[in-house]
């Protein structure tokens, strides 16, 4: 059986989610949020080292003003009541993505769970935040440049990666259907394993998510060899 230690999700559908049942986008936004409390735990459960979440993408803020003036605010209101209870589950707090782009007030609720749970071990739960995987190939590789780095191996680049301290991605899970990466994770995923399907994220269940690591550990992860 193979080891998974990190899985990787985009957390699509929320607002197609909530178009379905006549209701406003952020109404699947909320809901979405609170099925990520559902699969921390189950993954803290399965024994799971870490989850990345697609929160919001470096192009998200091409959507409606009034979805984006939402997202930013749903941070503040996922802690205010989840953060209790993931903290004394152990589970820490980090961020991904250039957050320095990101209202005031919703950088500061990040980096408040971040400290607040900075030295609990059970389970890393990373939320990608103004994140994109080709905005983070290029700060990383103009730190380099900064540092005066000339001898570069894939050790070294990894290493100004924002995951630099996390293990290397398992496995992906996509929700909603669609079957591409989005400019999420692209180095990360070079051997990943992929899931795609088709529940929207406030429909993905505990139950679902346990289906896909079932799914995961039945195949044979090769990288380049037989």
């Amino acid at each position: 059986m193979e080891s998974l230690k990190h899985v990787a999700i985009i957390m699509d559908g929320n607002g197609r989610w909530a178009q379905k049942q006549r209701k406003e986008r952020t109404v699947g936004h909320y809901f979405g949020s609170e099925n990520v409390r559902e699969i921390a735990l189950k993954a803290l459960d399965l024994g799971i080292e870490a989850i990345t979440l697609y929160a919001f993408s470096t192009e998200n803020w091409k959507r409606p003003q009034k979805e984006i003036d939402y997202l930013m605010k749903l941070p503040a209101v996922f802690f205010e009541r989840f953060l209790k209870e993931l903290n004394e589950k152990g589970i820490q707090i980090r961020t991904i993505g250039d957050l320095s782009m990101m209202p005031e007030k919703t950088r500061k609720v990040m980096e408040n769970a971040v400290e607040k749970t900075k030295d609990n071990k059970a389970l890393v739960l990373n939320f990608a935040l103004n994140y994109g995987s080709r905005d983070e190939i290029v700060r990383a590789t103009r730190k380099i440049i900064q540092d005066g780095l000339t001898e570069i191996t894939e050790e070294v680049f990894e290493s100004y990666l924002d995951t630099a301290t996390m293990p290397a991605v398992d496995l992906l899970i996509r929700t909603g259907g669609d079957k591409r990466l989005s400019n999420y994770l692209l180095w990360q995923l070079a051997y990943a394993e992929l899931i795609f399907v088709d529940e929207e994220w406030p429909q993905f269940g505990p139950e679902q998510f346990e289906s896909c690591i079932e799914a995961y550990h039945k195949r044979q992860r090769r990288f380049g060899g037989l």
